[in-house]
């Protein structure tokens, strides 16, 4: 079975993990009966790299999840987060405090059913609060046997720095695909000056650049990708063209827009762990016919200079969200 290294920590994962976080909502409508098996399926096949968090419908798919796995847990490799938080009128909050990150463990550790969990990431970093102090908790929290290692997600790279100076940290998760290349300039050279794996999030665009949708009214009410500028009016209509050419070059290929992307992310380096979501047995399916798809250096760039011709039209996130980046 092919592997990656997970940071220097010596753990080996399957080279796709799973993005949880839309099992049980967020993107479109919940099936429960699918999402439950399309996670137990992606198990038996050799995904072993769960991906949940605290905030994710406000515990409930760390439940979900939890309860899935129950008697598999030995057999998979479980993250969580915590730091996004919400006030009672919808206000957003960074939280990274000590006392809040213990509460926070304990209370993930309940709802998925499992005394420990084997990467633990801060979800967002707290500008508030030293990284020092927050990194010293996990590792209070890891030192129990609460948590097996130590992650960060979308902070800059002097966070990153000052955390491993408190201890080693065994991932950084940022947004990573086709589109949304950033981690490139900066956070992708220090991770592996650092020794530090790349956990990429929505590799395939949040489903735009697998061609699952083309604009705002392909998606249904309620689908938290209707808050994201990129997929609003003109940024859509834009953005389509770059998700038409990775079509086109994907039939040259002979495989999906979607393994063509994936593929792509696969291909920047074996440090790179992409952790697409999946609702749906039919997109484990695809997904995982990434693995069979062998791009070359020169489709690799092309693929690079398509989106850099095109160019990317609008923000990842709403304003709150999209200020809470990079801290």
């Amino acid at each position: 079975m092919q592997t990656r290294p997970l940071g220097s920590t010596g753990e080996r994962l399957f080279p796709l993990g799973f993005g949880c976080m839309g099992l049980v909502g967020w993107y479109g409508t919940r099936d429960d009966a699918e999402a439950r098996a399309t996670l137990l399926q992606a198990i038996d096949r050799g995904v072993n790299h769960l991906d949940t968090a605290s905030s994710y419908q406000l515990g409930e798919n760390e439940r979900f999840v939890g309860a899935t796995i129950r008697d598999r847990r030995n057999g998979v490799f479980l993250a969580s987060k915590y730091g996004i938080t919400r006030t009672p009128d919808g206000t957003l909050v960074i939280d990274n405090r000590p006392a809040s990150l213990r509460t926070a463990v304990a209370q993930s550790l309940e709802r998925l059913g499992t005394d420990r969990i084997d990467l633990y990431y801060l979800h967002r970093i707290d500008r508030t609060v030293p990284i020092e102090e927050s990194v010293g908790a996990l590792a209070d929290l890891l030192r129990e046997g609460k948590i097996r290692y130590i992650g960060l997600s979308e902070c800059s790279v002097e966070t990153l720095r000052r955390a491993c100076a408190v201890h080693p940290i065994a991932a950084l998760q940022n947004e990573y695909s086709l589109w949304t290349r950033d981690p490139e300039a900066g956070l992708l050279p220090v991770c592996r000056e650092l020794g530090v794996t790349l956990v990429a999030y929505s590799p395939l665009g949040r489903g735009f650049l697998a061609g699952n949708f083309r604009r705002l009214e392909d998606l249904p009410p309620g689908d938290s990708r209707r808050s994201m500028p990129r997929f609003h009016d003109a940024n859509a209509a834009h953005n389509a063209r770059i998700a038409e050419g990775v079509r086109e070059l994907a039939m040259r290929k002979g495989c999906t827009p979607a393994q063509l992307a994936l593929a792509w992310v696969l291909a920047q380096g074996d440090d790179i762990l992409p952790i697409p979501g999946m609702k749906t047995r039919a997109h484990l399916d695809d997904n995982l016919g990434a693995l069979r798809v062998a791009l070359s250096q020169t489709e690799r760039d092309g693929l690079r200079a398509l989106v850099d011709e095109i160019g990317v039209r609008g923000e990842r996130y709403p304003a709150a969200m999209q200020r809470a980046l990079g801290g």
